[in-house]
């Protein structure tokens, strides 16, 4: 039997999402807060889930390490853990020194460093808030800093493009990059993965294609990763083994609303091979979350996947939700829609602010 030529007019349906794109944020937070998703014992069975999962996880950790410590006491709702985190994924990108200590200077300059001295259970974060910052070892603060601490931190701020202040700061935020990069290729986060006893959808930091070039590199880095979890997923399925994340944007430089056509021709393709490939292994594949001009595109091309015949019944396909958006029930309920249109099973990973910064920066421009 033939096949139907795809339609992308098929999919428009999708496009009523951006109806409330640009929603009022205060009436949309009072409509969220007027809904009730639980009653009570649901909701009593999910804070007890979520205790447990924490207590689990503390009693799992014999001695609180150095990085826990100081990930506590610089956590990212602080300006520090971000100006840190900032960092990790900041100076990953810069090409040349000057631009680093600049930027360093700007963010470890402008944050509050002294608030946190004395502030931790930690040894190792009282003594070295600064040490480690400084120096990367373990030392005590300089007696200065004691004294004069306003102007101790006036005086360091003015030196911190140095190459040593440059290779403290380096140290100490790769330190912190560790706890969220499980390896830098797949088969090491493989082995770290494994080794910890962790189930993980695996993920590759800063990918984005600007040329078709980029967009064929990253394709073979996802199809090798998903060759490699396939390969030791031990046909354990979707829900109980590893898995895979793709950004879309990685495979395609023209990955965007205006280009639709674009995204058909040449998108399209490629997260079909790679979701075949998945399928092959009965592994989890989900479509991370972008920006939310993309979250219309996005949908149409999982609901042309959802019923692909060459998927037959593989379940392990899925997308990532921004729980943050206005539109996130919206796109819940319209994807429980396409699980049951399509009737393949769709896996949804909640994530709470991806991109959030992008789009605060864009609308404030």
């Amino acid at each position: 039997m033939t096949t139907p030529a795809f339609m992308p007019s098929s999919l428009a349906a999708w496009d009523g999402l951006d109806a409330h794109k640009f929603r009022d944020e205060r009436e949309a937070v009072a409509a969220n807060l007027a809904r009730m998703p639980l009653d009570a014992t649901e909701r009593a069975d999910v804070v007890a889930e979520a205790t447990a999962l924490v207590e689990h996880a503390r009693r799992s950790q014999k001695k609180q390490g150095v990085v826990e410590s100081f990930l506590q006491q610089f956590s990212l709702g602080t300006r520090e853990g971000l100006a840190l985190m900032c960092l990790a994924e900041a100076l990953l990108r810069v090409p040349d020194e000057d631009t680093r200590d600049r930027l360093i200077a700007e963010k470890i300059g402008s944050a509050d460093w002294a608030a946190h001295l004395g502030q931790s259970d930690s040894l190792f974060v009282n003594a070295s808030t600064w040490g480690l910052m400084l120096t990367g070892k373990l030392v005590d603060v300089d007696d200065e800093a004691r004294t004069d601490l306003p102007g101790f931190l006036k005086r360091i701020a003015g030196r911190l493009g140095e190459p040593v202040i440059r290779q403290a700061v380096a140290t100490a935020v790769k330190i912190m990059g560790e706890q969220f990069v499980v390896g830098r290729t797949i088969q090491g986060a493989l082995k770290r993965s494994n080794k910890e006893g962790w189930l993980c959808s695996f993920d590759m930091l800063g990918e984005g294609a600007r040329t078709m070039a980029d967009a064929d590199r990253y394709e073979k880095i996802y199809a090798d990763a998903i060759e490699a979890v396939g390969k030791t997923s031990k046909s354990q399925g979707p829900e109980h083994g590893h898995g895979v994340s793709v950004k879309l944007s990685a495979l395609s430089p023209r990955y965007e609303a205006t280009h639709e056509d674009d995204v058909w021709a040449t998108l399209y393709p490629r997260i079909l091979r790679l979701a075949q490939i998945a399928a092959k292994y009965d592994i989890n594949y989900t479509m991370d979350a972008e920006e939310a001009d993309r979250l219309a595109l996005s949908l149409k091309l999982l609901d042309r996947l959802a019923h692909e015949p060459s998927l037959g019944g593989w379940t392990g396909l899925g997308l990532a939700v921004q729980a943050y958006q206005k539109r996130g029930f919206e796109t819940i309920e319209r994807v429980a829609d396409l699980a049951r249109r399509s009737g393949r099973r769709l896996m949804v990973r909640l994530v709470k602010g991806a991109y959030w910064d992008t789009e605060i920066k864009r609308a404030q421009v």
